[in-house]
């Protein structure tokens, strides 16, 4: 059985409003809770254009459509989705392409990648690459 620490509490289907998003980590109970806050803050630093939500039970973040979400089920780190929302789009055949020299993308399909990061050190070492990341991923959606 999971340890309680490792899972984050379920927040409410359907929130959408930063106040949710608050709230849920207000309640969070994980391990890479500073980490995960820390992460929130580079992501919604990266551009004026990006809002948070919670979506898939986790906090989510969107420009005209979800684009990154964080996988809290990791237990050796935060792992942070990026994708392209919902919608089909002709990118998911061809893929996007996005520039990573510090090789931070994980891909797992043609237009999803997966960021890792393994504690605070990380998260420090990672911010300015991974804000342009971002800045990057969110001209695709």
């Amino acid at each position: 059985m999971p340890s309680k620490a490792a899972s984050p509490k379920p927040a409410k289907r359907g929130a959408s409003a930063p106040e949710s998003v608050e709230t849920f980590l207000a309640s969070l109970e994980h391990p890479f809770k500073q980490e995960i806050l820390a992460l929130r803050q580079i992501i919604l630093g990266a551009d004026p254009s990006i809002e948070e939500g919670i979506k898939w039970n986790a906090p989510s973040f969107r420009t005209s459509e979800y684009f990154a979400t964080f996988q809290l089920r990791a237990k050796d780190g935060v792992q942070i989705i990026l994708h392209l929302g919902a919608k089909t789009r002709d990118t998911a055949a061809t893929g996007i392409q996005i520039a990573d020299p510090d090789s931070l993308l994980e891909w797992l399909a043609k237009d999803r990648a997966s960021v890792k990061f393994r504690d605070s050190k990380d998260v420090d070492a990672k911010r300015a690459t991974f804000a342009k990341v971002l800045r990057e991923w969110i001209r695709h959606v």
